[in-house]
């Protein structure tokens, strides 16, 4: 007898919907865009406005987001398409095209005055970088509280809820001033290695990274709408980015279609998502897809299945699991591959390892499950400040795993 394909009960994507639909009505969120999607089922919730008057227009099922941080397996994959091609070394230094990472110097203690350094024991790879333990990131302490974290905020580096503004060049030749905090594959250390990542696909391509992605991602998966740059003629499709005052918890705008940041191009083309790329829930399903079904698009190949793969398996020891510090419980069930976090074992979401995704500081969180052929995406646009973040998008995410039918 033939197996029944899987599918997902109408029932219980009703109760997500209503989930959604709560939180607008309360004013937690001006709008929202859901998808859940397995095998040929697709279902999407565009609910609630894209701004916050009544004046704004309706979410729209191709309502455009701030990506922010969920674009960094984006920008893993692009990586993995010049190692493909052959133009990068995975395993091998980055040199020969970010001669600032070159001969680096180490701080002797990881929160020690700049200049006790000692030299690097080795070369800064591609792997590192896309591993995020290229030695350089986010200092996980009150702001101020060590000399690099503050030489990285004075060189307007450092990683943050701002836009990155200098050109490429300009930003490396910034990181090159400074020493790394660890040695290059010691540690794990947030997002920095992203923004880097995006300079060397743009050097070793020899394209801007933003043409890079339009010409060998975007466009051969039909991803029309995601860009860094959007448009005149999309901008009213464009949400609102907003944030809650810490004292009322009302909702501010603090950026609009009227007057956005990504109505212009940006000079720094960000890898890890600082003034990032813009895109909408039926782009990323076809970005999702193409993992899921091991790197391809129909008849072409973008990725090879082996490095789908690697992109989706933990990268991380224990041992420097450990020695990473993070928000609180990150590394109980979760690893690090290429892009984003890998789920190690069951945790409360999903039964069994294996789910991979990221989310970002603007609001949008997304996870596919191989196991299950399953991808889900939150698209909203409200800054993460608090737990109140984290919960929601872990309600949504059991949601779309209670979903599941066979």
């Amino acid at each position: 007898m033939p197996q029944r394909a899987p599918s997902l009960s109408q029932t219980r994507l009703a109760d997500v919907t209503a989930s959604l639909r709560g939180h607008v009505e309360r004013g937690e969120l001006p709008g929202v865009v859901a998808l859940i999607a397995r095998g040929a089922t697709v279902h999407v919730d565009a609910l609630g406005m894209q701004g916050l008057t009544a004046s704004d227009a309706p979410m729209r099922r191709d309502s455009l987001f701030r990506l922010a941080s969920m674009a960094k397996p984006i920008t893993a994959v692009a990586t993995l398409r010049l190692v493909e091609d052959g133009r990068l070394p995975l395993d091998g230094a980055v040199d020969p095209w970010l001669p600032e990472l070159a001969n680096r110097r180490v701080l002797r203690t990881p929160d020690g005055p700049l200049d006790d350094t000692v030299p690097a024991r080795r070369a800064i790879t591609v792997r590192d970088l896309l591993t995020l333990r290229w030695g350089l990131g986010a200092v996980m302490a009150k702001p101020g509280t060590h000399p690099l974290q503050r030489a990285m905020a004075e060189a307007h580096v450092s990683p943050g809820f701002h836009v990155l503004t200098a050109p490429p060049d300009e930003f490396m030749r910034r990181l090159g001033t400074l020493p790394l905090r660890y040695q290059p594959g010691e540690r794990w250390a947030y997002h920095t290695g992203y923004e880097v990542l995006g300079v060397l696909v743009a050097r070793a391509s020899g394209m801007r990274f933003d043409d890079f992605l339009r010409e060998r991602l975007f466009a051969p998966l039909g991803m029309k709408d995601t860009a860094f740059t959007v448009p005149a003629e999309k901008l009213d499709r464009l949400t609102t980015a907003c944030s809650r005052d810490p004292a009322t918890g009302r909702l501010e705008a603090w950026d609009t279609p009227a007057d956005s940041f990504w109505s212009r191009p940006p000079a720094f083309p960000s890898g890890g998502g600082q003034g990032g790329l813009v895109s909408t829930a039926d782009d990323l399903l076809a970005f999702c897809r193409m993992l899921l079904s091991g790197g391809r698009h129909g008849n072409t190949h973008l990725l090879s299945s082996a490095s789908v793969r690697e992109m989706l398996t933990d990268q991380i020891s224990e041992e420097q699991k450990l020695r990473s510090p993070f928000f609180p419980g990150f590394w109980d069930a979760s690893g690090w591959g290429f892009g984003g976090a890998v789920c190690t074992k069951p945790d409360g979401i999903s039964p069994t390892a294996g789910r991979y995704g990221w989310a970002g500081g603007y609001g949008p969180t997304f996870f596919i499950d191989p196991r299950q052929d399953l991808t889900a995406l939150l698209l909203i646009q409200r800054n993460a400040q608090g737990p109140e973040d984290g919960a929601l998008a872990l309600e949504f995410s059991k949601g779309a795993y209670q979903t599941l039918e066979n």
